[in-house]
């Protein structure tokens, strides 16, 4: 089996140190990196339109690129691999869980689905860690319990179309309560704030920051799952499309003329 890795926290990130190591337990034959050269956390299905890709080896079959997560499963591709796909596209390990919402901005959920448009099984691995404790992250949970959950996903296989989000529970590895296929939850409080500081002339600069917030996560979503200290399984479809409201515009648009 050849697995392609790639992430958003960097080429340097550990989470990718674990990523290959889970790779390489499943079994692989071959495992390609490529990974971006600095961190493109929050980039989400960004291309580099404007900009050209810089591309440098590092060793047999590890690459990074100057570039988001989405250009490096490209380059891999189409340049890199000269248009063979790999078995399995493999994104993360993200430093932090991407769940509810962070689906939308995550680079690792993004390199996963660009996997997935172009034809490969892929699925985006990340581990949940405590709030203000970046250091501490139990990459150890990943790495022991990603293998079994990445061989069960493709036993039961990945539909065109189709990647598989997976988030470990901030928690140590053998206190991890179980396994849960969830839905893609939505948050009940707010997340995301504006900063405002001020640099040496005292002219205003704004920054983007995390606010923690007490939430109450929906029964069956990825946030209650994690909260229990499980392992949440979130199929998420490349397809957008909103059947229901589809179905509803169709059948009432003529009426509106």
């Amino acid at each position: 089996m050849h697995v392609l890795l790639t992430n958003d926290d960097g080429v340097h990130a550990p989470g990718l140190e674990s990523l290959e190591r889970i790779a390489r337990s499943l079994g692989a034959t071959r495992v390609t990196l490529v990974a971006p050269e600095t961190d493109q956390s929050g980039v989400a299905h960004s291309l580099s339109l404007n900009d050209p890709l810089r591309l440098r080896a590092l060793g047999p079959d590890r690459f990074a690129v100057k570039g988001t997560p989405t250009d490096c499963v490209i380059m891999a591709i189409h340049r890199i691999l000269e248009g063979k796909r790999p078995d399995l596209v493999l994104s993360g390990v993200n430093r932090g869980h991407n769940v509810a919402e962070d689906v939308t901005y995550s680079g690792t959920v993004a390199g996963a689905m660009e996997g997935a448009i172009l034809g490969v099984a892929a699925i985006a691995l990340s581990q949940s860690y405590g709030a203000g404790d970046r250091e501490n992250v139990p990459w150890e949970t990943a790495e022991r319990h990603a293998p079994d959950v990445v061989r069960r996903i493709l036993a039961m296989g990945i539909a065109p179309n189709t990647l598989v989000n997976v988030n470990f529970p901030n928690r140590p590895a053998g206190e991890v309560t179980g396994v849960e296929i969830c839905a893609q939850g939505r948050r009940d409080a707010a997340l995301l704030r504006i900063d405002e500081r001020h640099d040496g002339r005292h002219n205003p600069y704004y920054w983007i920051g995390f606010e923690r917030q007490r939430s109450t996560p929906a029964p069956g979503s990825d946030l209650a799952a994690l909260a229990a200290g499980r392992i949440a399984v979130t199929p998420l479809r490349v397809d957008l499309t909103d059947a229901k409201a589809l179905a509803r515009y169709a059948a009432g648009w003529d009426a509106q003329a």
